[in-house]
């Protein structure tokens, strides 16, 4: 009896510039692109952030997904996260105070400044871990409640998600249009952080 030839399957080939990583990044800088145009609102940015994010995981799990579903999450997460870009602008602009009367030499100025600045980059962290976990329907308190806990938690995942802002930061400082697709990246680190910590 003759026994059946099995074919070896031939070695698969590397992927031109790694071909299923190279398309994720390719889409961060795309949902970067929208993220931006989202912010234009001004107290828009939470949601815009949000509806980044879950499309990133959508991208991730192999789901279909694109503009028309980005704009619909945008809109969801708007209704409560226009709220939180309010109350995100009185922060920083009680921090800017702050940082003002440090430099006009006032008595305590310079630590008031300094703990102000600290605890606003904390609450831009604990901002984008809750919009890296928003989905539709989602309040919006409790997301902040349970990403401020991660964020004390979490201090390495926290960092990286603050690193991503710096980089975004020094984009802006170097050559402005380049913060704007860098803004998926930061998007896409805070939905990795959140999902190291998931995995825990």
């Amino acid at each position: 009896m003759a026994q059946a030839r099995v074919k070896a399957r031939p070695p698969r080939r590397a992927s031109f510039l790694g071909g299923e990583r190279f398309a994720v990044f390719a889409e961060c800088l795309l949902t970067g692109v929208w993220i931006a145009v989202a912010c234009l609102g001004v107290v828009t940015y939470p949601a815009a952030f949000a509806a980044g994010a879950r499309h990133l995981r959508r991208r991730t799990a192999h789901e279909g997904g694109g503009v028309r579903e980005f704009v619909v999450d945008f809109r969801s997460a708007l209704r409560g996260g226009w709220a939180v870009g309010v109350a995100g602008w009185a922060a920083a602009a009680a921090v800017w105070i702050d940082v003002q009367a440090a430099r006009a030499g006032l008595p305590g100025g310079p630590f008031v400044g300094a703990v102000g600045s600290f605890a606003l980059i904390g609450l831009a962290a604990a901002l984008l871990r809750a919009a890296a976990v928003w989905t539709p329907g989602a309040s919006w308190r409790a997301l902040l409640a349970g990403a401020g806990r991660r964020t004390v938690l979490d201090p390495a995942g926290s960092f990286l998600v603050v690193c991503g802002l710096g980089v975004v930061a020094l984009s802006a400082a170097f050559i402005a249009p380049l913060a704007v697709p860098v803004l998926g990246a930061v998007a896409a680190a805070a939905v990795a952080v959140e999902e190291r910590y998931r995995h825990r």
